[in-house]
């Protein structure tokens, strides 16, 4: 049989009571924890249920059976195997292998639940039931199995310095066998042997016999292995713990002996930040101190053999945590004194220090509480007032303490972010957005000094749990996500994309170290992540704040992980396939960036290369017709000699398809024809939803800059990568420049019919035309989009209906007619940029 695991933790600090099982009711002696041992040999909880023995039909077999307390469902259903070797650990424990791989044990509450159901194992495999194994081990002798079933107990040595070495090997040839280890373990409970041990270490250190303590250091980890909580709480008590110590200083591998007593008394000083009145408490807080060190630093590595056999060490550590946890929740007094110092700005900074870490420690240990108990646990500290303490702890100058209070804000987003975005909301409607909570958390990421940005990557998952839809409450009341969403964007979004917005107000990202490009490619993850979950409220934030258009000069990044970043944020957008993000991406020639970084990339066959040449197969097999004829209107000049890949000749296919069937004589109507141009930049009308984005409210465009299209004449391949024209910083044009705009557009034709618009006092309308989409989402008249009727530069239905542009042959953009000039000269000290122009060329590299 493979080697049986260790215990795992037992059902502790749990309230009896009675649960059913099978439809009846059962007493806690049933009671059981169901545990399964994992790949990193540690027992994971299945569960909490009662188990019973009968026979099942499906496995031809007495079976046990274990049914969860909390709605009766199967957790366990193992046949009895006559074969297999079931231990009986600890009194209220079973361990068996159902499988080579698949280890599983019985945690019960009470002794004499365990007992009965040993019995019934027993009575299946013909075994008395006071064994505590019920098959031998394979790799026992028959000598050895023929000694442990014949003599009762295990005889120890007289305890005696001359007998260090018998008694060294008697506790290693127990290790390899359950069974002799388990008479080990009994044999020093009963006669008191380890405080006999710890004496005679005692003599040898002050007789400096080395060779003895290496003996007890052999002995003393030995026991440890036997993994009995009945000696580890000899061990641990407060009068042997040092002395246990000591002993493991004396490892023999080692040419010196270590300093571990001096450490733990003289370096390692307990700090009682605030006095603790309980002296259990106190002690309990010390040894597990003790403990934890002598796991983490003092006991040698266990060998593979060898690291399982801790794991009660493990779970003498976790229960005395939940122990300190609870008698540490019930101190009133305690925690009220804890909360006012942290937030006394009389504190000084070393004593808040020590505050804030002791609150980090306590959450820390929280994490081995039960569910029911953790609930308690944070309702507790939140009762206290936490999150306004971390309000104040955040918003001070001392990074350590800032450090700390990160950590403590982890543990309560992630347990409860409910209850941290109620609290943010609340404290919305009487502090200012620069001392908000959420705030302070963005300000942090930004401004972390980390090279690697370890805090900056933590409090972005942090910000990415809190504005995740997906663990958002919804009541009969109200709606979480509603209200959260609302405040998020209208409050905190701004803090999170300044250092973008910062960075791309040029051509280039204007800082573009790696430490920088790092922290904008986070803020881009989280805002790709907004697009995939946030619907309306991310696409009404990136088309009032052209934040695409914003994201794309991050193309032009030396780093290849922010452009290609900046290129997912796009994708994702494309990826919903929504014609109003689609309009945005036209109307602002967003495709521009996209071709300047492909066609720079060359021929190189890399990741970039790959991601673009995906974007636009996506376009050609989705079929999305307006941004099909787009991209070739506009860039198939460039893309045209691509032939390594059939995805651009393909989108050309596509286009020229969608071509053919607005020809059919029997598509021929106004409508269709309106509908089947659609922006394409020949001399046809303007269309509603262009009307709704040329006349979006200026003051929501970010820094009032305006796009200017590209021009419409042919281009040869130098032209390709001729800069795009500015940005206009001013929305008034040069009569001589408005005659060369003219003579780009190969205008052949007259302007048919001439008509002046009417202006309202300050502001300025756009040409406008009549469309067929005017009930498409997003078009003028919808809620909250930008252009609708009452908005700056909107024009009324029967005005935009006059509005047409017509020519012969040449294709035509965006053109200002000579009866408007007067009202842009009224208007000139009113405004400060111009509407969309659909004028532009592509911009080099």
């Amino acid at each position: 049989a493979p080697d049986q695991p260790s215990a795992p933790p037992a059902i502790a600090g749990q309230s009896g009571g009675c649960g059913v099982a099978g439809g009846r009711m059962t007493d806690t002696r049933r009671r059981v924890k169901v545990y399964t041992l994992n790949e990193d040999r540690q027992w994971d909880d299945r569960g909490t249920g009662h188990v019973s023995s009968c026979y099942v039909e499906r496995l031809k077999g007495m079976s046990l059976l274990v049914r969860a307390e909390s709605d009766g469902s199967l957790l366990l259903e193992s046949k009895i195997n006559p074969n297999t070797a079931y231990q009986k650990q600890q009194d209220t424990l079973i361990v068996w292998s159902e499988a080579e791989n698949y280890d599983l044990a019985l945690s019960f509450q009470e002794k004499a639940g365990c007992d009965e159901i040993w019995e019934k194992i027993c009575q299946v495999q013909g075994k008395d039931p006071s064994v505590d194994i019920t098959q031998d081990l394979v790799d026992e002798s028959e000598e050895e199995r023929f000694d442990d079933m014949s003599s009762p107990g295990l005889e120890l040595p007289s305890c005696e310095l001359s007998r260090l070495e018998e008694i060294a090997e008697l506790v290693a040839s127990s290790l390899p066998s359950p069974l002799r280890r388990e008479k080990l373990a009994l044999a020093l409970e009963n006669e008191g042997y380890i405080k006999k041990l710890l004496e005679i270490f005692h003599v040898c250190e002050d007789l400096e016999n080395i060779e003895g303590l290496h003996h007890l250091y052999e002995i003393i980890k030995g026991i440890f292995l036997l993994n009995r909580t009945a000696l580890f709480e000899v061990m641990f008590s407060e009068e042997c713990i040092m002395d246990v110590i000591g002993c493991l200083e004396y490892d023999p591998s080692l040419s010196q002996s270590r300093k571990h007593r001096e450490f733990l008394t003289k370096t390692a000083k307990f700090k009682e930040v605030i006095p603790i009145s309980d002296p259990e408490l106190k002690q309990k807080i010390h040894q597990t101190y003790r403990v934890q060190y002598i796991q983490d630093m003092v006991l040698p590595t266990p060998s593979v053999f060898e690291e399982n056999m801790l794991s009660t060490l493990h779970s003498f550590i976790f229960f005395n945590k939940v122990e300190i946890v609870g008698m540490l929740q019930e101190d009133e007094k305690f925690l009220t004194d804890l909360f006012a110092q942290l937030t006394d700005e009389a504190t000084d900074e070393e004593k808040r220090q020590e505050l804030v870490n002791f609150l980090k420690e306590f959450c820390a240990f929280s994490q081995t509480l039960q569910p029911q108990n953790r609930d308690a646990f944070f309702k507790t500290l939140s009762n206290m007032g936490i999150l306004p303490a971390l309000e104040v702890i955040l918003g001070m100058d001392d990074a350590q303490v800032r450090s700390a209070a990160t950590d403590i804000f982890s543990y309560l987003v992630e347990y409860n972010p409910s209850m941290v975005r109620e609290f943010v909301m609340q404290e919305a409607q009487q502090n200012d957005d620069d001392i908000l909570l959420i705030n302070l958390i963005i300000e942090h990421m930004i401004c972390d000094t980390d090279p690697e940005l370890g805090g900056a990557v933590l409090l972005m998952g942090l910000l990415r749990t809190l504005v995740d839809p997906e663990n958002m409450l919804a009541t009969a009341n109200k709606t979480e996500k509603t209200e959260f969403l609302g405040f998020f964007y209208k409050h905190c979004m701004h803090v999170l994309t300044a250092p973008l917005l910062a960075n791309t107000t040029e051509d280039k990202p204007s800082k573009d170290d790696f430490q920088t490009a790092q922290l904008l490619a986070l803020i881009l993850e989280l805002l790709t992540f907004c697009v995939e979950h946030h619907t309306y409220h991310i696409k009404n934030y990136i088309i009032n704040k052209d934040i695409l258009r914003r994201v794309l000069v991050l193309m032009a990044s030396k780093h290849a992980f922010l452009a290609l970043c900046a290129l997912r944020f796009k994708r994702k957008i494309i990826g919903l396939k929504d014609e109003f993000y689609n309009r945005y991406i036209m109307k602002s020639f967003l495709f521009e960036p996209v071709v300047k970084a492909f066609l720079n990339n060359g021929s190189r066959y890399n990741l970039m290369n790959s991601a673009i040449i995906e974007m636009f197969e996506f376009i050609r097999v989705e079929d999305i017709k307006s941004l099909t004829a787009h991209v070739i209107e506009n860039y198939w000049k460039a893309l045209e000699d691509v032939d390594y890949v059939q995805t651009f000749k393909g989108l050309k296919l596509r286009f020229e398809q969608q071509r053919e069937r607005q020809d059919n004589p029997k598509l021929d109507s106004m409508r269709s024809i309106l509908r089947n141009h659609r922006y394409r930049r020949d001399a046809r009308t303007l269309e509603d939803e262009e009307e709704m984005w040329f006349n979006t409210d200026e003051d929501d465009m970010e820094d009032g800059e305006a796009v200017v299209p590209p021009s419409d004449k042919p281009k040869n391949d130098e032209d390709i990568m001729d800069p795009i024209s500015k940005f206009m910083e001013r929305k008034k044009l040069k009569e001589s420049e408005e005659k060369e705009v003219l003579l780009k557009t190969n205008l052949s034709g007259r302007q048919s019919p001439s008509f002046k618009l009417s202006f309202s006092s300050g502001t300025k309308s756009n040409l406008t035309s009549q469309s067929s989409a005017s009930n498409l989402p997003g078009s003028p008249g919808s809620p909250g989009s930008p252009g609708s009727p009452g908005s700056p530069g909107s024009v009324s239905k029967s005005t935009s209906q006059m509005a047409a542009i017509t020519t012969k042959g040449g294709l035509v953009g965006l053109v200002d007619y000579p009866d408007d000039d007067e009202e842009d000269d009224e208007d000139e000290d009113k405004e400060e940029t111009l509407p969309l122009s659909k004028k532009a060329k592509l911009e080099s590299s």
